[in-house]
């Protein structure tokens, strides 16, 4: 568990960004459960979350013509609960963070793993999140 003090800023960033915390495996079931779109960011102290992820993920809801209906996040490392949970919901993809999936009536419909993170810009990440809130949402 890293310390609270060091990941708030890493929090409030994506929070700040529209999407909501979710912090139990109550939480996350109840967001699985209702209908229609949800994106899930499983944040991470990375560099790759700092530099590429958090920002592509803001980035794609921002500039997207379609948006998911629920944007929510965990926090891999602090929020464990939720996030054991909500990586129940993106099998049989290996845990990974940080990644995003999107769900549409609960059922995984696409998934950006970690190394589909690595080594691409905010940019890029957005404008893939992009095509996929197009096809799915």
């Amino acid at each position: 568990m890293y310390p609270e003090h060091l990941v708030h800023p890493m929090r409030m960033d994506i929070v700040e960004g529209g999407f909501s915390e979710l912090k139990s495996s109550a939480d996350v079931e109840e967001v699985m459960a209702k209908p229609g779109t949800t994106l899930l960011f499983i944040n991470s102290v990375c560099g790759c979350s700092a530099r590429t992820a958090r920002p592509g993920v803001k980035e794609a809801v921002a500039i997207s013509a379609k948006k998911p209906n629920q944007l929510v996040t965990v926090f891999a490392g602090v929020d464990s609960e939720a996030t054991q949970k909500a990586r129940e919901y993106t099998l049989p993809y290996p845990p990974s963070s940080p990644s995003i999936a999107l769900f549409k009536d609960g059922e995984l419909v696409h998934f950006v793993e970690r190394h589909h993170i690595e080594g691409r810009s905010a940019e890029m990440i957005a404008a893939h999140l992009e095509g996929a809130f197009e096809e799915f949402c």
